[in-house]
């Protein structure tokens, strides 16, 4: 998807290096989300090099995203975009094959081939809060704020956070968090595992910068490599785990190996 494209969609994509950056940029609305979006997103994570290392997404403005573009719950609307109340004239089946295509727009950034990054700052809502999620690690600014809102709109969410979040947090908190729909703060996402920083806004930037470059030092395999063991962990037996481990391990002498004769 070309740059005019993506920008359409409500997104910017760059790539320096081994770093990519994501940007939603609807400012407009608080970086409001929509099907379109969700897509483009998908298309930018089956478009990454295989040599990037680190994906950071942000939201352009003073907030990371503030969820559903309302717009798209509106069955009168009539721009022509596809929208979420679209979904009510389709089959039980159209309707959860479409949701699953709008899930792919959250699920490349578990990826082991890159750690990626969530940078928030203001508002974290809904969809926006599960693009967060769906990012390996969430810094933050100290006036972000968090809400599972779907609840309030007699929803579910649908866009792969559940899982990270019961993960992060555990399953009561993640269900209090969600069934009330209510504010969870950074210093507060911090505390619960949310996040791993809260920093000033102006400082936001360069602390996300800082930690790409830590996340950048390592060797590449050996960074991929311990996010597939990771992210496996919890499914695993402590014997599958082992043995997932020493066959990482062989991996990673063989290519060690391979640079010294090299």
């Amino acid at each position: 998807m070309d740059a005019d494209s993506l920008l359409k969609a409500g997104l910017t994509h760059s790539v320096d290096g081994v770093v990519a950056t994501i940007t939603l940029h609807r400012p407009e609305v608080r970086n409001a989300q929509t099907p379109t979006m969700w897509r483009a997103l998908a298309e930018v994570g089956a478009s990454l090099p295989d040599d990037v290392r680190v994906v950071v997404v942000k939201g352009e403005g003073h907030s990371f995203s503030a969820g559903l573009d309302r717009a798209m719950l509106d069955p009168s609307a009539s721009s022509g975009e596809e929208s979420v109340a679209g979904l009510l004239a389709l089959a039980d089946d159209e309707v959860s094959d479409t949701i699953d295509a709008y899930q792919q727009g959250f699920t490349f950034l578990r990826d082991p081939r890159f750690v990626s990054i969530a940078a928030v700052q203001g508002y974290a809502i809904g969809a926006g809060f599960q693009l967060a999620l769906s990012c390996d690690l969430r810094v933050v600014a100290e006036d972000a704020q968090f809400c599972m809102k779907e609840s309030a709109l007699g929803l579910v969410p649908d866009l792969t956070g559940t899982k990270p979040l019961v993960e992060c947090v555990g399953y009561a908190r993640a269900l209090e968090i969600c069934a009330t729909a209510r504010m969870v703060g950074a210093a507060e996402a911090v505390d619960i595992g949310l996040a791993l920083a809260a920093v000033p806004a102006a400082e936001l930037e360069s602390t996300v910068a800082e930690l790409v470059t830590a996340l950048t030092a390592p060797m590449a395999g050996a960074v991929r490599e311990t996010k597939a063991l990771l992210q496996g962990a919890a499914d695993r037996s402590l014997e599958d785990q082992r043995r997932a481990e020493r066959e990482a391990q062989v991996r990673r002498f063989r290519e060690l190996a391979a640079l010294m004769r090299g």
